[in-house]
């Protein structure tokens, strides 16, 4: 489902396997409980690197979990899968360290969020898309789905082709809009560039919970929506 692997300050977290790796309860779990590790074993240096195996980066929620046999979505269920991933959406924003997304696929629906949520995110050019499905298949979108977008989206033009016209962004598109950080060849050299920037940032050996106070007020939507700062202000720690 996915693995933790320690190599010097980095932490690489991979999902494994070749399917498309829905984020069905299992995985939620799985995901928890590997964050929990990472933010108990972090120290100043550290620095997180989340990939995956096989065609997808993730496909987003486990609909087949939530599909009834006339077709309709049993709403309980899907609620259980939003409700369960918006604790790891707060996982990643709270995060003593540096993140970072090396896109290995398709990232859809949830799956882009899952994405989204790292502070750099680096896509591989030859496969994959970002893809927020929802307007297509008739669902709306959590809030806190829209309030990661509007914090991380930021020009409005792009954040409504992702929204309202469900545009499939190809590595290179999603750079241009700002949306991503960087694409390249192949998974091999998005690795490798991944594994370069996490060296750099934990070359700097940040104090984890500085970092994680300053990423939350700077995406002030998204950390106003899940009670992670208060008006938006830092809690100055007494000891620094």
């Amino acid at each position: 489902m996915c693995t933790l692997e320690k190599r010097g300050n980095l932490f690489i977290l991979t999902l494994t396997g070749e399917d498309d790796h829905r984020l069905g309860l299992p995985l939620i779990s799985t995901l928890r409980t590997t964050l929990d590790q990472i933010r108990t074993e972090a120290k100043p240096g550290s620095v997180l690197i989340t990939t995956a195996q096989g065609k997808f980066f993730s496909n987003g929620f486990d609909l087949a979990y939530a599909a009834q046999p006339n077709g309709s979505i049993n709403i309980p269920r899907l609620r259980e899968m939003v409700d369960g991933f918006k604790p790891i959406v707060s996982d990643f924003l709270t995060l003593p360290l540096p993140t970072i997304a090396v896109v290995s696929g398709h990232a859809a629906a949830a799956g882009f969020m899952l994405a989204l949520v790292h502070d750099y995110v680096l896509m591989r050019k030859d496969r994959g898309v970002l893809y927020m499905s929802e307007v297509n298949i008739g669902l709306t979108f959590p809030d806190y789905f829209m309030a990661l977008m509007k914090s991380k989206i930021t020009s409005p033009t792009a954040r409504r082709d992702v929204v309202l016209r469900a545009s499939k962004l190809t590595a290179e598109k999603a750079v241009e809009l700002g949306i991503i950080d960087s694409a390249y060849e192949n998974l091999e050299e998005t690795m490798k560039a991944g594994l370069k920037l996490g060296e750099e940032l934990g070359s700097k050996k940040w104090k984890g919970e500085i970092y994680a106070d300053i990423r939350m007020n700077s995406y002030s939507e998204i950390s106003e929506l899940l009670g992670l700062v208060e008006n938006f202000k830092s809690v100055i720690p007494a000891k620094l």
